[in-house]
């Protein structure tokens, strides 16, 4: 891989990992976000499920099925001008807001995610880039540890494989019709299923009685900052997926995310003078390993440490 290529994905790779809405949030309205979500019952998270699912539907029609293939630069600065002014009124009226407020937010931010992924080389006319845009929704980001380095980013797009690829062969040989709706919707729901989460959160914040409109429009910028973060980390994996192949991009992930699972560094390590050889075969090592049981996981960490001490 070339360095700049190699920079890249770890800027991509540190961006999943680690950014986290919910320690934000929390800096935001000065106390822990679990706090916050403990003051309301335990019912409203079926209502904020429900209402999620719903936002999502409204949002692919709103945003997505309406966007052009024409390759421009992103605009994030007016999507969250927009984001902002739909949070005030989320915190203007609390929770009562949702039903109105969320799918307009997910509306803005989803075209603002189209718009990032078109300019990392995403073909909108393609439906299968389309739907990629509405998984973003489903990476929530944290916290990066060697045990967690395989199930985070690549586990959240496992999760999701399989509606995906039902969805793009149900349309793709129904259309829009009723037969193809099923799998649209299953789809949605199981990215509904990871995005009420964060969507839970920045509403408890947006209900809370001392947040009001100024400091709704805040989390919802916040909120939206979130997923163009996420965006734009996903869409330069797959662009690198598309350049240099799936499993090499995989297999440097995790090494970059093994590596670094420890580092108090802003700025992540690279490992640029691992060879491309020497990520793919010890992965592979590691993945045979792993399901025999008989040795660790830590192949290609141990590789790396040994390569680190003799710089």
């Amino acid at each position: 891989m070339q360095q700049d290529d190699l920079v890249a994905l770890t800027r991509a790779a540190q961006r999943l990992e680690t950014v986290d809405l919910a320690t934000h949030l929390s800096q935001l309205i000065g106390m822990p976000i679990e706090k916050a979500m403990a003051a309301f019952p335990g019912h409203w998270s079926t209502i904020v499920a429900r209402v999620t699912q719903a936002a999502l539907s409204k949002a692919l029609k709103g945003a997505l099925w309406t966007m052009t293939a024409k390759k421009r630069k992103p605009t994030n600065k007016m999507h969250k001008l927009l984001a902002g002014l739909s949070g005030a009124v989320g915190g203007s009226f609390g929770i009562m807001a949702l039903a109105i407020e969320l799918p307009i937010s997910a509306t803005i931010m989803l075209r603002s995610i189209a718009d990032i992924a078109r300019h990392e080389g995403e073909d909108l006319a393609s439906l299968e880039a389309k739907l990629e845009c509405l998984t973003v929704f489903a990476l929530s980001g944290g916290s990066a540890t060697a045990e967690s380095a395989d199930t985070s980013y690549y586990a959240a797009r496992s999760f999701l494989a399989k509606a995906l690829n039902d969805t793009t062969s149900h349309i793709a040989a129904q259309g829009f019709s009723k037969e193809g709706a099923p799998a649209l919707v299953k789809l949605i729901n199981a990215v509904a299923t990871r995005f009420s989460i964060p969507v839970s959160e920045k509403v408890m914040v947006q209900a809370l009685p001392a947040v009001g409109a100024l400091g709704g429009a805040a989390v919802n910028v916040l909120f939206i900052e979130h997923f163009q973060q996420m965006a734009k980390a996903h869409f330069t994996v797959r662009r690198l997926e598309r350049q240099y192949g799936k499993p090499l991009i995989a297999a440097r992930y995790s090494a970059i995310v093994k590596a670094n699972s420890q580092s108090t560094s802003k700025v992540w390590n690279s490992l640029y003078w691992l060879t491309d050889d020497v990520i793919t075969h010890e992965a592979q090592v590691d993945k045979k390993s792993t399901r025999s049981g008989t040795v660790g996981q830590g192949i290609v960490a141990d590789r790396i440490d040994r390569d680190s001490k003799r710089r």
